[in-house]
C-alpha cells in the first residue's frame, strides 16, 4: 500500500476537564462552558433532546469531541456526559505478515489527510467549517452535522380503565427516535475512513469508524491469505485487520472521577421453571486490561451526580461485533481502564511523541503499574478482519466497526417518555408478589 507522508509532529491533545462543579440533585445543573479555540455544535432533536459539545480536528486523531452536555424533554437542565472522545489508533496488519500500519501515529486522520466535504458527503445535513489541524492549518468544510431517523424508539399498547365510566380504554404509544450525527472523512492511502459519532435522543452515544475507498493495488497474495478478485482465480486481494481504538474520558455531572464497575451473571441452580441466575458487581479499583465473556459488562458510575430517583448516573459500555487480532498484546483486550495521564495518548506506537517518556508504548504498558483509578480513562478496541470480496471494487461499500455508550440511570425515567407515561416510575403494583432479587453486590 502506498501512503503519503505525515504532516509532521502532532499537537498535544488537551485532555484536562473544565472543572465544572457537580450539582446537588435539587439544584440546577451548570451551563456548558464556551468552546474556546474549538467550535460548538448545539442541536435539538425532534423529540426535544438537546446536545451541546465542542469539536476540533487533531492532525493525528482527526475528529475530537469535547465537553458534551445533554438535556431532554423530561430533564431540561443540561448535564455533562463526556470530557472527550476520539480515536486513539488504527492498527492495520496484513495476513501476509509483510505489511502493517499504525495509521494515526504514522500518517494521521487530520491535516491534509482530512477531506473537504462535497457531493453527497453531507446530504440532508449542514457542513461546518473548521481548522484541519495541520502545521499550516486551513479553514475548510470538514464536519457534517445532521439529524437522522434512528428507527422505532419505543412502543406500548396500554390497557387501562376510565375512572369516570369504569370502561376499559386502550392507548397505543409509538415513537420514532433520532440521532444527532457528526462525521468527518479522512483519506489514508487507498482507504477512506469515516469518523462518526451518533448522539441519540435518549442519551446514547455510538462511536463508529467506517471504511470505504479502494483495495490497495499493491496488496495481493497467495490463495491462503487472500480472496480471488477479478476474473477467475488469478488475483488474490490480501486479507487484513482493522483494529480501531478509541479513548473515552467521561465527566458525568461535571465532576469526573467515576467508579469503574464490572458485572458478571452466572447460573446459580434451578428454579421451578427455569435456571436461576445471579449477577455480581466487582469494583475495578486499579488499572487493567479486560476481555468480554458471556454475560459480562462494564459501567462507569458518577460518585456525585444522581438522577431524580437518587441513583448514580452512569454509562454502560455496549460492545457489538468484534474480531480481535491476536498478533499483538494490545490488540487482544476489549477494554482497558487507566488513570488519566496526558502522556498516554495512543493505544500503540505511543513512543512517537517526543515530548513524553518513551517507557509507555502501548495500552499494556499504561496499565502495567496498576495505578489507582481516581480519574479513569476508558480505551475501547474493536477489531474487523477484512476478507475482500468482488463487491469491494470500486468504490468499496462502507463497512463499520464501533461500540455504544448506553446511559444507565442517567435519568429517572425514559427521557423521551410520551405524555401520559411521565408519572410511571417504580413498581405500579407494589402489593403484588414478585420474584426474589437475584443480584448481590460487593
Amino acid at each position: 500500500m502506498t501512503y503519503r507522508k505525515s504532516a509532521g509532529a502532532a499537537a498535544i491533545l488537551a485532555a484536562a476537564a473544565l472543572g465544572l462543579a457537580a450539582p446537588a440533585p435539587a439544584l440546577a445543573a451548570p451551563e456548558p462552558a464556551p468552546c474556546g479555540t474549538a467550535a460548538m455544535v448545539k442541536e435539538t432533536l425532534p423529540n426535544g433532546t438537546t446536545w451541546q459539545l465542542c469539536w476540533r480536528v487533531n492532525d493525528r486523531a482527526g475528529l475530537v469531541l469535547t465537553n458534551a452536555f445533554v438535556s431532554t424533554k423530561r430533564q431540561p437542565e443540561p448535564v455533562q456526559v463526556l470530557n472527550s472522545i476520539r480515536l486513539a489508533q488504527l492498527n492495520v496488519p496484513y495476513d501476509t505478515g509483510d505489511t502493517e500500519y499504525n495509521d494515526l501515529t504514522s500518517y494521521g486522520f487530520g491535516s491534509y489527510d482530512m477531506e473537504t466535504l462535497t457531493g453527497d458527503d453531507c446530504k440532508g445535513g449542514s457542513v461546518r467549517t473548521g481548522s484541519d489541524g495541520g502545521e499550516d492549518p486551513q479553514q475548510r468544510g470538514l464536519l457534517c452535522v445532521s439529524a437522522e431517523p434512528a428507527g422505532l424508539a419505543n412502543r406500548l399498547h396500554d390497557y387501562d380503565y376510565d375512572p369516570e365510566t369504569g370502561e376499559e380504554k386502550e392507548t397505543v404509544y409509538s415513537q420514532q427516535g433520532h440521532d444527532l450525527v457528526l462525521r468527518t472523512i479522512s483519506k489514508v492511502g487507498w482507504y477512506e475512513y469515516v469518523s462518526e459519532y451518533r448522539l441519540g435522543d435518549t442519551g446514547q452515544i455510538s462511536a463508529r469508524l467506517g471504511a470505504t475507498g479502494d483495495l490497495a493495488p499493491g496488496e495481493y497474495s497467495e490463495a491462503d491469505r487472500g480472496w480471488p478478485i477479478g476474473k477467475q482465480a488469478r488475483d488474490y486481494a490480501s486479507m487484513h485487520y482493522h483494529s480501531a481504538f478509541w479513548r473515552v474520558d467521561f465527566n458525568i455531572g461535571g465532576k469526573g472521577g467515576e467508579t469503574v464497575e464490572q458485572f458478571d451473571t452466572k447460573l446459580d441452580g434451578q428454579g421451578t421453571m427455569a435456571a436461576k441466575l445471579t449477577t455480581t458487581k466487582k469494583t475495578i479499583a486499579k488499572e487493567g486490561n479486560f476481555t468480554k465473556v458471556d454475560r459480562r459488562w462494564w459501567r462507569l458510575a458518577s460518585k456525585t451526580s444522581l438522577n431524580a430517583d437518587g441513583h448514580q448516573r452512569s454509562y454502560e459500555l455496549g460492545l457489538g461485533a468484534d474480531d480481535p487480532y491476536e498478533g499483538h498484546p494490545e490488540t487482544q483486550p476489549d477494554v482497558t481502564f487507566t488513570q488519566a495521564d496526558l502522556c498516554e495518548k495512543w493505544a500503540s506506537d505511543n513512543l512517537s511523541d517526543p515530548e513524553c517518556p518513551l517507557d509507555k508504548k502501548t495500552l499494556i504498558d499504561f496499565a502495567s503499574d496498576k495505578q489507582k483509578l481516581a480519574d479513569p480513562v476508558m480505551w475501547v478496541r474493536v477489531g474487523f478482519h477484512h476478507v475482500p470480496r468482488d463487491e469491494d471494487q470500486s468504490p468499496m461499500p462502507m463497512h463499520w466497526q464501533g461500540f455504544d455508550l448506553l446511559p444507565r440511570d442517567f435519568t429517572a425515567i425514559n427521557p423521551i417518555a410520551p405524555d401520559g407515561r411521565e408519572n410511571v416510575n417504580g413498581n405500579p403494583y407494589p402489593n403484588e408478589p414478585s420474584a426474589e432479587p437475584s443480584a448481590s453486590q460487593d
